[in-house]
């Protein structure tokens, strides 16, 4: 799934074995990210408000942490023709 944070970043998060993984998206990078972990158990669509608890504090009024597009199921790939 790949998530607008509040217009300033861009993340993508797949499950990967019975893990999520966090990447950022930078301009021809897919960069994991270390400094938080997205519990495990979480159900796919509460990671929206899970994403929206840990980086709120950069949200100016009104922002949301906006899903942008979901991958469909079984694609391992950020960057395959349905996810791009």
């Amino acid at each position: 799934m790949r998530f607008d944070v509040y217009g300033r970043f861009k993340l993508d998060v797949v499950r990967e074995g019975d893990q999520w993984a966090v990447y950022r998206l930078e301009p021809g990078k897919r960069i994991k990210v270390r400094e938080f972990v997205v519990p495990s158990s979480l159900p796919e669509a509460e990671i929206g408000t899970f994403l929206d608890d840990i980086f709120h504090e950069m949200a100016k009024p009104g922002q949301t942490v906006r899903l942008e597009e979901r991958r469909p199921p079984g694609c391992p790939w950020a960057c395959c023709p349905h996810c791009s």
